[in-house]
């Protein structure tokens, strides 16, 4: 007889009438390491955030068994007494405190109602230990990486007394080593007794390290697989309703001649202008072309890009652009959209989106000039402007006055991209815009680029998974400690090639 130390029965939850769950089931094994897919939208993170009590027992329908007992958490703590610790994609933690101060806030280590910091500070040391994580636990969260944050999340869960812990999307900003390491923490966690449930976009990881897999799609239960039946090609199909046999879409590349150009660009930090961050860069894209740029993370990637767009990033910055051979101006944001510059940040909640407002407002926000009149903004025109790129993007969405918070991921991500389609730019800067993203929705968000490219656009692709880069771009600079180390054409390309030239200090290769 199996030992499930979770059982979730026939969940049902609706969001303004519209179902988010219908009847799903979810059987979890006493020590297992348990995945969840599905696309953006599937219900997957609503079914955990039901199970942790975020969403309380009188907004769904259904049963959670743990451990034997019938639970009704009608809060976070509830769930948490019981051993249950959700981390979400986005952490829960204080840039402005220190690790110490993060892993007990909340559950402050108190006598008499004053905070003993030196049972604070040995309890920290104990439990970053577990974790694997050498910091000082008086560091503010804001000085290390977010590899790192990761991991002191995880702590702070086992300051709970964690039993069985969710990841919801663990390692989706974290780079190749940092996801690694992150995935065997989790196998020792499984050796000490815990339990696991696991979202991921990332099939690669899914298969090494789950034991069963349930698959999610429109809210209802598809299939559980056991082990021996995990396979990225079987998760797809159940999660798309087909076999995906091409994960990008054929590209008819019609490359024209050089139009955007970048000459001996320089960036040093924005507060210690002692640093430079990036170095003589020199970078060219032709119309139709969809370059990539290829890094590990701290490679100096987004700086380059923030930088060229507006100087949204950086101090001293010198070097020229060019676009069709004349210089242009790009010393601000609005100059360099004037100029047919966009950048799609890679942190779509906090630089692409006003979670505040709605799919409309957001498409519009860098193109109200198209929706007014003498400075007095036409709403008809905006909706009308909203709800073609709503249709052109096959964003899913009720209507266009949905508020974009409401959206999943991969849907968010569209209105991100409609913002910036709808200033027609000629050049494109897109920052890991897959990132947290189903494998749906990204075949979809590539074949738009590519839609975007045919009409002739210059596209620039920077992201941390390199089958991405190699199946999305034509030519990939490699770059590393703010250098560009190689240039290499998609034909001469493959993940070893460019995993050598990310990693040499050379200042350039071709």
């Amino acid at each position: 007889m199996p030992d499930y130390i979770l059982e979730m029965k026939n969940i049902t939850k609706d969001f303004s009438g519209v179902k988010a769950l219908d009847d799903v089931n979810l059987k979890v094994k006493r020590g297992d390491i348990h995945a969840l897919c599905g696309e953006n939208g599937a219900g997957k993170s609503t079914l955990m955030n039901i199970l942790s009590g975020l969403y309380p027992i009188d907004s769904y329908s259904g049963d959670i068994i743990y451990d034997g007992e019938l639970c009704q958490f009608k809060k976070l703590k509830d769930s948490e007494e019981k051993g249950i610790v959700i981390i979400h994609q986005e952490l829960a933690l204080s840039p402005y405190l220190s690790i110490k101060e993060n892993l007990f806030l909340g559950n402050e280590q108190a006598k008499r109602g004053v905070i003993d910091w030196n049972l604070t500070e040995r309890k920290t040391e104990e439990l970053l230990k577990t974790v694997g994580l050498r910091e000082d636990p008086n560091t503010l969260v804001s000085q290390i990486g977010v590899g790192h944050q990761q991991l002191v999340e995880i702590a702070k869960a086992f300051a709970k007394n964690v039993q069985l812990l969710i990841l919801d999307e663990p390692t989706a900003a974290l780079n190749e080593e940092e996801s690694e390491n992150l995935l065997e923490l989790v196998k020792a966690f499984k050796k000490q007794g815990i339990t696991s449930i696991i979202i991921s976009h990332k099939l690669n990881e899914v298969v090494n390290i789950s034991d069963r897999i349930t698959i999610l799609r429109d809210g209802r239960t598809i299939e559980t697989l056991e082990k021996n039946e995990i396979s990225e090609e079987r998760i797809i199909r159940g999660m798309v309703g087909r076999d995906l046999t091409n994960r990008y879409p054929d590209r008819q590349a019609n490359i024209g001649e050089v139009y955007f150009e970048i000459k001996d660009w320089t960036v040093h930090h924005p507060i210690d202008s002692s640093r430079v961050m990036n170095q003589n860069l020199n970078l060219t894209i032709r119309r139709g072309e969809i370059i990539g740029i290829a890094g590990l993370m701290g490679a100096g990637r987004t700086e380059f890009a923030m930088s060229v767009f507006g100087r949204s990033y950086g101090s001293q910055i010198s070097g020229k652009v060019f676009k069709n051979g004349k210089e242009i101006d790009v010393s601000s944001v609005p100059s360099a959209i004037n100029n047919g510059l966009a950048y799609v940040s890679e942190d779509r909640k906090s630089l692409g989106l006003n979670l505040l407002m709605d799919v409309r407002q957001n498409t519009t926000l860098s193109s109200l000039e198209k929706v007014s009149h003498h400075g007095i903004l036409d709403k008809e025109m905006e909706t009308k402007l909203a709800e073609d790129y709503r249709k052109r993007m096959r964003t899913k969405t009720n209507s266009v006055f949905q508020n974009v918070a409401s959206l999943s991921g991969g849907n968010q991500q569209k209105v991100v991209l409609s913002k910036w389609l709808a200033t027609e730019p000629e050049i494109l800067f897109l920052d890991e815009p897959t990132r947290g993203i189903d494998v749906g929705a990204k075949y979809e968000i590539y074949t738009i680029i590519e839609e975007m490219a045919a009409e002739g656009k210059c596209i620039c692709i920077i992201s941390s998974e390199l089958p991405e880069i190699l199946g999305m771009c034509d030519r990939i600079y490699t770059m590393n400690e703010g250098r560009f180390t190689g240039e290499v054409l998609r034909e001469n390309a493959n993940q070893e090639v460019l995993m050598n030239l990310m990693t040499i200090e050379k200042e350039r290769v071709i």
